[in-house]
């Protein structure tokens, strides 16, 4: 990452209703996610737990869709300021993700828009560099209005 990073603002906490399983803190079942600015990049830092395992000390395969399908709308969230919705991801696993690694990186891009959709590569690389997992997501993104309609004002960064 470079020196220019910036830590992405939640702007879903603290609403009444919000306790979604990428990123809401405090959903006890959730992944509880984090998204940094890198340029044209959405990043997040996350560590693997053993109770998101499909085989023993194996990530399972939803649980990094997962992370790929949030970090998806993170994307769009912070580089385009409108919400939507997922309406085509693609994953391909290219190496076995450790319970026990200490760090995951994924990171997430707009490739191409075309009208309302945006199509969004995200990456999963383990704490060595190796990159594990490869995703591209088709989101639909709402105009201005219907986002606020839909709870979103804005998404910044810390200063």
């Amino acid at each position: 990452m470079t020196d220019k990073i910036k830590k992405i603002l939640n702007p879903w906490v603290n609403r009444e209703g919000y306790d979604c399983f990428g990123c809401c803190p405090t959903n006890p079942y959730g992944v509880h996610m984090e998204f940094y600015e890198d340029g044209d990049d959405v990043v997040s830092l996350w560590q693997p737990r053993q109770h998101y395992q499909s085989w023993i000390n194996t990530m399972h395969g939803g649980i990094l869709s997962t992370l790929i399908d949030e970090t998806a709308g993170w994307v769009v969230f912070r580089k385009l300021q409108t919400s939507g919705m997922t309406t085509h991801l693609d994953v391909h696993y290219k190496k076995a993700v450790s319970t026990l690694d200490p760090q995951l990186t994924i990171r997430g891009r707009i490739v191409e828009q075309k009208r309302n959709f945006s199509f969004i590569d995200v990456t999963i690389e383990n704490s060595k560099g190796e990159l594990c997992v490869e995703g591209q997501a088709t989101y639909f993104c709402m105009n201005t209005e219907k986002a606020k309609e839909m709870g979103f004002e804005e998404c910044r960064v810390e200063e």
